[in-house]
Protein backbone atom coordinates (compact mmCIF):
# COMPACT_ATOMS: atom_id res chain seq x y z
CA UNK A 1 0.00 0.00 0.00
CA UNK A 2 1.34 3.42 -0.93
CA UNK A 3 1.49 6.20 1.65
CA UNK A 4 -0.85 8.32 -0.46
CA UNK A 5 -3.58 5.72 0.08
CA UNK A 6 -3.29 5.86 3.86
CA UNK A 7 -6.16 7.42 5.77
CA UNK A 8 -6.51 8.62 9.32
CA UNK A 9 -9.79 8.54 11.16
CA UNK A 10 -10.08 9.95 14.64
CA UNK A 11 -13.25 10.16 16.65
CA UNK A 12 -13.85 13.84 17.34
CA UNK A 13 -14.07 14.83 20.97
CA UNK A 14 -16.85 17.11 22.21
CA UNK A 15 -14.41 19.96 22.83
CA UNK A 16 -12.98 20.12 19.35
CA UNK A 17 -14.57 21.67 16.30
CA UNK A 18 -16.51 19.37 14.07
CA UNK A 19 -16.52 19.72 10.32
CA UNK A 20 -19.69 18.02 9.07
CA UNK A 21 -18.31 17.45 5.55
CA UNK A 22 -15.10 15.98 6.98
CA UNK A 23 -17.13 13.77 9.34
CA UNK A 24 -19.18 12.49 6.38
CA UNK A 25 -16.01 11.59 4.45
CA UNK A 26 -14.50 9.88 7.49
CA UNK A 27 -17.68 7.94 8.16
CA UNK A 28 -17.95 6.88 4.51
CA UNK A 29 -14.34 5.66 4.57
CA UNK A 30 -14.82 3.76 7.83
CA UNK A 31 -17.96 2.11 6.48
CA UNK A 32 -16.09 1.15 3.28
CA UNK A 33 -13.23 -0.29 5.35
CA UNK A 34 -15.68 -2.46 7.30
CA UNK A 35 -17.50 -3.56 4.14
CA UNK A 36 -14.29 -4.61 2.37
CA UNK A 37 -12.78 -6.47 5.33
CA UNK A 38 -13.20 -10.20 5.75
CA UNK A 39 -10.55 -11.19 8.28
CA UNK A 40 -9.71 -9.30 11.47
CA UNK A 41 -6.78 -10.07 13.76
CA UNK A 42 -7.81 -9.05 17.27
CA UNK A 43 -4.72 -8.21 19.30
CA UNK A 44 -5.40 -8.58 23.01
CA UNK A 45 -8.48 -10.77 22.58
CA UNK A 46 -9.36 -12.23 25.95
CA UNK A 47 -10.87 -15.66 26.53
CA UNK A 48 -13.00 -14.10 29.29
CA UNK A 49 -16.50 -13.55 27.96
CA UNK A 50 -17.11 -10.47 30.13
CA UNK A 51 -14.20 -8.53 28.56
CA UNK A 52 -14.91 -5.92 25.84
CA UNK A 53 -12.48 -7.59 23.42
CA UNK A 54 -14.44 -10.86 23.62
CA UNK A 55 -17.77 -9.08 23.19
CA UNK A 56 -16.62 -7.05 20.17
CA UNK A 57 -14.88 -10.01 18.49
CA UNK A 58 -17.92 -12.21 19.10
CA UNK A 59 -20.20 -9.58 17.58
CA UNK A 60 -17.95 -9.27 14.52
CA UNK A 61 -17.79 -13.05 14.16
CA UNK A 62 -21.60 -13.26 14.33
CA UNK A 63 -21.69 -10.74 11.49
CA UNK A 64 -19.57 -12.93 9.24
CA UNK A 65 -16.02 -11.70 9.86
CA UNK A 66 -13.25 -14.22 10.37
CA UNK A 67 -11.54 -13.49 13.68
CA UNK A 68 -7.90 -14.39 14.36
CA UNK A 69 -7.19 -14.04 18.10
CA UNK A 70 -3.74 -12.71 19.04
CA UNK A 71 -2.75 -12.95 22.69
CA UNK A 72 0.51 -14.53 23.91
CA UNK A 73 -1.10 -15.35 27.27
CA UNK A 74 -3.74 -17.45 25.48
CA UNK A 75 -1.48 -19.00 22.80
CA UNK A 76 -2.85 -22.32 21.58
CA UNK A 77 -6.20 -21.88 23.34
CA UNK A 78 -9.44 -21.66 21.42
CA UNK A 79 -11.22 -18.31 21.68
CA UNK A 80 -14.57 -17.99 19.92
CA UNK A 81 -13.76 -21.27 18.18
CA UNK A 82 -10.51 -19.96 16.68
CA UNK A 83 -6.95 -20.92 17.63
CA UNK A 84 -5.23 -18.10 19.47
CA UNK A 85 -1.87 -16.94 18.14
CA UNK A 86 1.06 -15.66 20.19
CA UNK A 87 1.85 -12.79 17.80
CA UNK A 88 0.82 -11.08 14.60
CA UNK A 89 3.61 -13.01 12.90
CA UNK A 90 1.96 -16.30 13.85
CA UNK A 91 -1.49 -15.02 12.87
CA UNK A 92 -0.22 -13.94 9.44
CA UNK A 93 1.47 -17.33 8.91
CA UNK A 94 -1.75 -19.14 9.88
CA UNK A 95 -3.79 -16.92 7.57
CA UNK A 96 -1.39 -17.57 4.68
CA UNK A 97 -1.65 -21.33 5.23
CA UNK A 98 -5.43 -20.98 4.96
CA UNK A 99 -5.21 -18.79 1.86
CA UNK A 100 -6.62 -15.69 3.53
CA UNK A 101 -5.21 -12.29 4.39
CA UNK A 102 -5.65 -10.11 7.44
CA UNK A 103 -7.59 -7.00 6.46
CA UNK A 104 -7.73 -5.18 9.81
CA UNK A 105 -5.70 -5.42 13.01
CA UNK A 106 -8.08 -4.51 15.83
CA UNK A 107 -6.15 -3.50 18.97
CA UNK A 108 -7.36 -4.02 22.52
CA UNK A 109 -4.08 -2.94 24.09
CA UNK A 110 -3.04 0.04 26.16
CA UNK A 111 -2.07 3.09 24.14
CA UNK A 112 1.62 2.76 25.03
CA UNK A 113 1.65 -0.81 23.63
CA UNK A 114 0.62 0.24 20.12
CA UNK A 115 4.06 1.23 18.66
CA UNK A 116 5.43 -2.36 18.51
CA UNK A 117 2.18 -3.50 16.90
CA UNK A 118 2.63 -0.84 14.22
CA UNK A 119 6.24 -1.97 13.72
CA UNK A 120 5.03 -5.55 13.23
CA UNK A 121 2.34 -4.40 10.81
CA UNK A 122 4.87 -2.47 8.73
CA UNK A 123 7.22 -5.46 8.61
CA UNK A 124 4.38 -7.84 7.73
CA UNK A 125 2.76 -5.57 5.16
CA UNK A 126 -0.60 -5.31 6.93
CA UNK A 127 -2.82 -2.47 5.77
CA UNK A 128 -5.20 -1.25 8.49
CA UNK A 129 -4.89 -0.72 12.24
CA UNK A 130 -7.97 -0.08 14.33
CA UNK A 131 -7.33 1.21 17.84
CA UNK A 132 -10.43 0.65 19.94
CA UNK A 133 -12.19 3.40 21.83
CA UNK A 134 -9.87 4.93 24.41
CA UNK A 135 -6.72 3.70 22.66
CA UNK A 136 -4.84 6.76 21.39
CA UNK A 137 -1.23 6.92 20.27
CA UNK A 138 -0.56 9.77 17.85
CA UNK A 139 3.09 8.84 17.33
CA UNK A 140 2.18 5.28 16.34
CA UNK A 141 -0.61 6.59 14.11
CA UNK A 142 1.83 8.95 12.35
CA UNK A 143 4.31 6.12 11.82
CA UNK A 144 1.58 3.84 10.45
CA UNK A 145 0.30 6.54 8.10
CA UNK A 146 3.81 7.23 6.83
CA UNK A 147 4.09 3.52 6.00
CA UNK A 148 0.79 3.55 4.09
CA UNK A 149 -1.32 1.88 6.78
CA UNK A 150 -4.90 3.03 7.24
CA UNK A 151 -5.49 4.18 10.81
CA UNK A 152 -8.69 4.21 12.80
CA UNK A 153 -8.13 5.47 16.33
CA UNK A 154 -10.33 5.85 19.41
CA UNK A 155 -13.36 4.22 17.81
CA UNK A 156 -15.22 1.02 18.61
CA UNK A 157 -15.51 -1.35 15.66
CA UNK A 158 -18.72 -2.90 17.01
CA UNK A 159 -20.36 0.50 17.42
CA UNK A 160 -19.27 1.69 13.98
CA UNK A 161 -20.42 -1.57 12.39
CA UNK A 162 -23.88 -1.13 13.93
CA UNK A 163 -24.12 2.62 13.19
CA UNK A 164 -23.22 2.15 9.52
CA UNK A 165 -25.56 -0.85 9.22
CA UNK A 166 -22.94 -3.02 7.52
CA UNK A 167 -24.61 -6.12 6.06
CA UNK A 168 -23.63 -9.55 7.38
CA UNK A 169 -20.71 -11.17 5.57
CA UNK A 170 -21.59 -14.42 3.81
Amino acid sequence: MKAAQAAFFFAPTPDHDRDIDKDMIINTDIAATLRKAGTIAVVGLSAKSHRPSYEVAGYLQQHGYRILPVNPMEQGASILGEACHASLDHAVQAAQRQGIQIDIVDCFRRSEEIPPIVDDMIRLGLGCIWMQQGVINAGAADKALAAGIRVVMDRCMKVDHAIFNIPRKE
